[in-house]
């Protein structure tokens, strides 16, 4: 067996703490009025002024610039859409058969519809024709009578097929958030963040982001903007959200806003699939309930279903029509969990047992014949939490067995665009952003392509980059962790992509129990004893998804960590989501090492709950002494119970914080 892929008892992660500024932190949780460890979060999160934190925690206190003057194309999308409308002209929105695509087109579909206009949409068969607007389609919109084409979601790196639709006298407007290729098509407007200023805030908006900003702006024109903005605004945060957009800038400040109105949805097609996926009841939505539950009954259509399935869901007016296409999408989507787990099986084992490393190529492209088109994605993000490498999956097409399509996903150090076009002269068709992408290419280049992603690859990655990555946040004792402190945590919400939940972890922790359940996750009971406490060791429940393959743990371990809730018969406890785990150091100790008088100690400073920063250093012999900043007296010792109060500015200890200060500082910097 490839020795890059044996598993331990524990997952091979490699970790990123951040360093604790507890000086900053504490003076921005006084200024702003919060804790200091939500203060260290938001450092974290690149939130250092006073004015920053406001702002983070009250979105709806920025003013926005006005996206007219954003987008320069957008006047005249307004001024084409309107002349459409006003003179009874054909609009043809073609769309993608992901949730963002489809979340998009059923958003400008619903808001056409109510101004008056004349529209229709196609989207492209994922199995036969794969992403974009392609050159069939403009082809049927002209001979159907279109006179205005309106993409979603895609359309920036369809050259060719645009250049047919203006030669045919088309109108065309393209509205994308993909990376902009060299050669961009000549359509009438173009609206796409990528193409705008990297300083405004809607430059990380997903395509359903641009489509709300042009069907609300066309609204207004028309003077029903207060009439459809809530419903728009619904459709967008269901599509930024299940598309995994960076929740920054304007993306989280109206996916905030929307989160409190998807529970009253207006929509029946969101009130029918929040039943069926078991989203009732609760009126403080969380990002989680979008990405997991509604998004991948959406998703699942566009990947092995008929995304006219998604479309009539969210278009419809009609109750009953409304839950019979949400329990369709119920029933796909246990298709494609199906799918998804024997691929998944199927790669492993082709990659456990075959020759490739990818080690060694710092790359995995995976090719295997009659591996599902529409789910081979999932599988590719799956592989890469496992292995902690760039995946490229791919499979044969069924009509043209010569041909490979796939698709890939990325690391943070690894740009799958400019991957895919570091390789295009290998490749048919290829497109994507930095974390994701999709590809096409002859077979007889399999080989080739291997060679070229993985000579991209030895550009960009270093072997300690292949491994899964665990950021963390801050260090955090079981006792400080509450269900007060999970409240705190809410104003950091919405948390997604770009604003991640706080990561914290814990030293030297004692699984007390554990046990499969599911699917391959194993549930956890977790205890950690507290030197300085007297009380009982604290215990949580914990559930690590996925990680089946690692049970059992072993009985000590450092956890990296999310804070969940459970609810069970009415009662709300605190849940941990362990993500990643380690052996713990010999000394169990969390801090940095550094040497005193010959021998070894470990310090490391924290914030307690009352905001005030602790010194704590470790000797041999398992004493910590503790000091906090501007007191004299301290405490050594093992345990609580058996503390000695120290004068920590007399000798022996005087010189050794001083010592263990400066180290701590240098390891900061």
């Amino acid at each position: 067996m490839n020795d890059f892929l044996s598993h331990p008892s524990i997952p091979d992660q490699r970790w990123n703490l951040y360093p604790a500024r507890s000086d900053q932190a504490i003076k921005l949780a006084q200024a702003v009025g919060i804790s200091p460890v939500i203060a260290q979060v938001l450092l974290n999160r690149g939130i250092e002024t006073i004015e920053q934190a406001e702002t983070f925690l009250d979105p709806d206190r920025e003013e926005l610039p006005s996206p007219l003057a954003d987008f320069p194309d957008l006047p005249l999308s307004l001024e084409l859409l309107i002349q459409a409308i006003n003179q009874g002209q054909r609009i043809a929105i073609c769309g993608d058969y992901d949730a963002d695509g489809m979340t998009s087109t059923a958003l400008l579909l619903r808001s056409l519809r109510s101004l008056g206009a004349v529209v229709d949409y196609a989207i492209p068969s994922r199995m036969s024709e794969g992403y974009g607007i392609n050159k069939r389609i403009i082809e049927e919109f002209y001979h159907e009578g279109v006179n205005v084409v309106l993409t979603v979601d895609n359309g920036i790196s369809a050259y060719e097929p645009i250049v047919l639709a203006r030669e045919l006298g088309l109108t065309v407007i393209i509205t994308d958030h993909h990376d902009v290729p060299e050669k961009i098509p000549p359509a009438n407007a173009i609206l796409n963040p990528k193409l705008i200023s990297p300083d405004s805030p809607y430059h990380t908006m997903a395509g359903v982001g641009v489509a709300y900003i042009l069907a609300l702006e066309l609204a207004h024109s028309l003077g029903r903007g207060q009439d459809l903005r809530e419903m728009l605004l619904e459709l967008f945060t269901l599509g930024t959200i299940a598309d995994l957009a960076p929740l920054t800038g304007v993306n989280r400040r109206w996916v905030r806003r929307g989160l409190h109105l998807l529970p009253y949805s207006q929509i029946p097609g969101i009130q029918a699939l929040m039943q069926v996926s078991g989203v009732v009841g609760d009126k403080n939505l969380k990002p989680d309930a979008i990405g997991f539950r509604l998004g991948p009954r959406i998703n699942a259509i566009g990947r092995i279903g008929d995304p006219v399935t998604v479309i009539e869901l969210l278009t419809t007016d009609d109750e009953g029509v409304a839950l019979e296409r949400a329990m369709q999408c119920e029933q796909v989507n246990k298709q494609r969990q199906q799918l998804c787990e024997q691929i998944e099986y199927e790669a492993i084992e082709a990659y456990e047992t075959g020759e490739i490393n990818a080690k060694d190529d710092r790359v995995l492209l995976l090719v295997q014949p009659e591996w599902h088109h529409g789910v081979i994605g999932i599988v590719a993000s799956r592989l890469v939490e496992r292995y902690g490498v760039p995946v490229f999956i791919g499979t044969y097409e069924d009509d043209n067995p010569t041909v490979i399509r796939g698709s890939a996903r990325g690391i943070p150090e690894f740009n799958v665009f400019e991957a895919l076009e570091f390789c295009k002269e290998l490749t048919i068709k290829h497109g994507g952003h930095r974390a994701a992408g999709g590809f096409s290419f002859y077979a007889e280049n399999l080989e080739k392509m291997r060679s070229c992603l993985s000579l991209y690859a030895h550009g960009c990655l270093q072997p300690q980059h292949l491994k899964p990555l665990i950021t963390v946040d801050a260090l955090a004792n079981f006792n400080d962790i509450d269900y007060d402190l999970y409240l705190e945590m809410d104003g950091l919400h919405p948390c997604g992509m770009a604003n991640p939940e706080p990561v914290f972890w814990t030293p030297n922790v004692q699984v007390v129990s554990q046990k499969l359940v599911g699917r391959g996750h194993i549930k956890l009971s977790l205890s950690q004893e507290d030197w300085q406490s007297d009380r009982p060791a604290k215990r949580f429940d914990a559930i690590a998804w996925r990680w089946g393959d690692y049970h059992p743990l072993p009985s000590a371990i450092d956890i990296a960590y999310r804070l969940k809730t459970n609810e069970w018969q009415g009662e709300v406890s605190i849940q941990l989501e362990v993500i990643g785990a380690r052996l713990p150091e010999e000394s169990s100790f969390a801090g940095v090492p550094f040497m005193h008088r010959d021998r070894p100690y470990r310090c490391c400073q924290i914030v307690d709950r009352q905001g005030k920063p602790e010194l704590r250093i470790r000797n041999g012999k398992g004493e910590i002494l503790v000091i906090q900043k501007g007191e004299r007296i301290g405490s050594l010792g093992k345990r609580a119970q058996t503390t000695q109060a120290v004068d920590v500015t007399q000798e022996p200890y005087y010189s050794l914080v001083k010592t263990a200060a400066a180290a701590w500082r240098a390891q900061k910097e």
